[in-house]
């Protein structure tokens, strides 16, 4: 096995014939590219053991291993790399097979291979440079509108929290001052102390309204057992709303202390509910959440009329997607065969324990 000095970005070149090999590596240094090589899959295997490599040209039938199996080992263990295959004439049927593996490109060993050899490796530098930087930026992307979200939920919580521990309270002590005016009044004027009555009455209207407000900001109380009281809640409020019967089933209690989890689920169950009955014109609506060894899953079925035909145009869809994404779940929607729909969202255990 031979190496040379590492540089950015490093081409591993693997090849048992050793005068091509040479050819190849000063080909692609003559370029300026820096290369690292090996002779055999042993070699090639004991190298990225401990050296990293931007792209491996692969010989295709190596006197140890196949080129395909080497990838397959490579893969693995985690030190896969992207490649190109290199194959003789007339093998170019076994080229296109490792295309469809994930080859970058590949290369046939024919009069012009030393002359195109830098021009395709050139290339496929280029092109996994672009898709790092679209990878990069993907995940970026998803970082900041995980921040968004994050942000928006944590705003939603303190106003949630300001209008029940603010607003609420200063209604309240109206309400008991207006009781107490009525009932002053009451001794000497039956008008005045009806007009006092009202106000009182229409005082606590307003502290019903205003912690149905702080109840839809923040929908999930601060402590293990919040999901599981929010969607019961969450069913009473889609019965008495909707006219539909609609029942949370939890068997043993299901505890999540990430408060932006349970969240994330919660919404994801009441955007469920929501299209059950407004889209799926269901009239039982089944919330359930079980805990595994494995997994968390949150279950929303419903006897309706069954999902969309092209569910993907639907906005809250997008959103519930993005909400499991987020929270590291997987979300499935399938039609049941007695009819209707099951939206579920599963979690693994590993990520829970994280977000912990």
């Amino acid at each position: 096995m031979e190496e040379r000095a590492a540089a950015s970005p490093t081409v591993f070149v693997v090849d048992d014939d050793r005068g091509l090999l040479r050819l190849m590596e000063k080909s692609l240094q003559r370029e300026g590219i820096s290369t690292a090589t090996a002779r055999s899959g042993k070699d090639a295997t004991l190298w990225l053991a401990g050296n990293r490599a931007d792209l491996m040209l692969l010989d295709l039938k190596l006197q140890d291993i196949e080129g395909k199996e080497l990838v397959h080992n490579l893969a693995s263990t985690d030190r896969a790399v992207p490649f190109i295959v290199i194959t003789g004439q007339g093998d170019e049927r076994v080229a296109v097979e490792m295309m469809k593996r994930g080859a970058v490109d590949y290369l046939v060993k024919d009069a012009n291979f030393l002359q195109f050899l830098p021009e395709v490796v050139r290339r496929a530098l280029g092109q996994l440079e672009r898709e790092k930087k679209i990878s990069t930026m993907e995940a970026e992307r998803k970082r900041l509108e995980k921040e968004i979200i994050e942000i928006s939920e944590m705003e939603q919580r303190r106003l949630g929290q300001d209008l029940h521990d603010g607003l609420c309270q200063q209604l309240a002590g109206i309400e008991l001052m207006s009781q107490v005016l009525e009932q002053r009044l009451s001794a000497k004027s039956n008008d005045d102390a009806t007009r006092a009555g009202e106000i009182a009455r229409h005082v606590r209207a307003a502290i019903a309204q205003t912690r149905g407000l702080a109840r839809g900001l923040s929908p999930v109380e601060l402590d293990e057992s919040g999901l599981m009281s929010a969607l019961q809640e969450l069913a009473a409020n889609v019965k008495k709303m909707f006219h539909v019967k609609c029942e949370f089933e939890c068997g043993a209690a299901v505890l999540i202390s990430d408060n932006a989890m349970a969240t994330h689920l919660f919404r994801i169950a009441q955007e469920a509910a929501s299209n059950a009955v407004k889209h799926g014109k269901a009239k039982l609506v089944e919330i359930g959440l079980t805990s595994i060894p494995e997994k968390i899953i949150l279950t929303i079925t419903d006897d309706g009329v069954g999902f969309p035909a092209e569910p993907g145009k639907g906005m809250g869809l997008r959103i519930m997607n993005y909400r499991a994404g987020i929270i590291g779940g997987a979300l499935t929607i399938q039609t049941n065969a007695s009819g209707g729909t099951t939206v579920a969202c599963s979690i693994q255990r590993a990520a829970v324990k994280r977000a912990l």
